[in-house]
């Protein structure tokens, strides 16, 4: 028979897990967007979302539910789409000022640097979901931040790798005149130099033409040059990137922005149980997942993963174990994900995809790298000035 002591251990313990399942740990998590006004495209017959960034941050939190009701955890997400650059810092200053130390963030460059100001002052963390500025990877280094959407150079790197293996040596490329367009454009520069590519020609898209009318009689001529391989399009608002295929002076594949298209992520992923996820979003939100809600996604199940493996909600030790060389993200990509500790970026595999199809997902077989062949795409750490570190309020 047990002893009254042994019954009372039995009970208390009873208790105690009673208790932890009415009390479970609690973490809280924002996501701020800022969606600018891009005006009016040529082509706009596939807006992006609304919800964009947004839908991957609740499906993630929902596998951290499913988790964490096993472990007594419990996410919360709080959100909000600015209208202006000026309505995202008081938004977030009302959330830090409630306590919220986890951000997830969805906005261009410069405003993602002024919230870091006033994020770093509360000791809050930030994960940018919605800027590829290769700056903020290697220049502007912005302490306590990691990054889940890939960097320009990771992109252009994937397709630059792509061309060297295919064997298709000469490059025309062709770039608008936006400032994110000038950017697409330096980092396939500095891609096609890193992978022995030649760029035969660069031309610049200034023309006001409407090219669905004209398309077929101007782009070739645009297009006549000495010849190349591939063309490689820098035009990431969508102005008249959609045309160049087919109609070039040579014919010749299309790749970059539009085309043979370098990404976070794409609805024709579908191994290493991406499906399941694919169609998961599609049930919930009844549209393809794109990279951003992926990075969304991605940066809420690494807040999960990590308070699960340290037991603590606590910021400081989460950021440190996120960007420490023990984390690892099943993400759907073939393998473990980690992060970049010198800049905070999250290691993943680019997939090239066309609208229907997976066509290859570098890093590819033959680029090696002494540390990972994941740190054949984008900067490595000789090339950054960056050193991530977390800075208490």
């Amino acid at each position: 028979m047990r002893t009254l002591k042994q019954l009372l251990w039995i009970l208390a313990a009873a208790l105690f897990s009673l208790c932890a399942q009415a009390n479970p740990q609690e973490i809280r998590i924002g996501y701020i967007a800022y969606h600018p006004n891009q005006g009016p495209v040529l082509s706009n017959l596939l807006p992006e979302p609304e919800d964009r960034g947004f839908s991957g941050a609740e499906l993630g939190l929902q596998d951290n539910n499913t988790t964490g009701r096993f472990l007594h955890q419990h996410y919360t997400l709080v959100s909000a789409l600015a209208n202006t650059p000026e309505e995202v810092n008081p938004t977030v200053k009302k959330w830090l000022d409630d306590g919220l130390r986890l951000l997830i963030t969805d906005l261009p460059q410069q405003e993602l640097i002024s919230l870091n100001k006033l994020a770093r002052s509360y000791g809050a963390v930030l994960f940018n979901a919605g800027s590829y500025a290769d700056e903020l990877r290697t220049q502007e280094c912005l302490v306590n931040t990691l990054h889940t959407l890939p960097s320009r150079a990771m992109l252009t790197d994937a397709l630059g790798q792509w061309s060297n293996a295919r064997r298709l040596q000469r490059w025309l490329l062709i770039k608008g005149s936006q400032p994110e367009d000038l950017a697409f454009a330096d980092a396939l520069k500095r891609s096609a130099k890193r992978f022995g590519l030649k760029i035969v020609a660069e031309k610049t898209w200034s023309f006001d033409t409407d090219l669905r009318r004209t398309a077929q009689r101007e782009l070739p001529l645009f297009t006549q040059t000495d010849e190349y391989d591939l063309v490689v399009i820098a035009d990431e608002r969508g102005d008249f990137g959609e045309y160049v295929m087919y109609n070039t002076w040579y014919p010749r594949p299309v790749a970059g922005t539009q085309g043979l298209t370098p990404v976070a992520w794409h609805r024709v992923v579908e191994q290493w149980g991406a499906a399941q996820l694919q169609s998961r979003f599609e049930k919930d939100y009844h549209r393809w997942m794109n990279s951003k809600d992926y990075a969304a996604w991605a940066a809420v199940r690494s807040i999960g993963e990590a308070v699960t493996q340290t037991k603590s909600a606590d910021t400081e030790t989460l950021f440190r174990f996120i960007n420490s060389d023990q984390f690892q993200l099943a993400a759907f990509k073939g393998r473990k994900l980690n992060y970049r500790s010198w800049s905070g970026q999250l290691r993943q595999p680019i997939p090239l995809v066309q609208p229907r199809s997976l066509v290859a997902q570098p890093p590819l077989e033959g680029f090696l790298h002494p540390v990972t062949d994941l740190d054949t795409l984008g900067f490595d750490k000789p090339e950054s000035s960056c050193t991530v570190v977390y800075a208490a309020h």
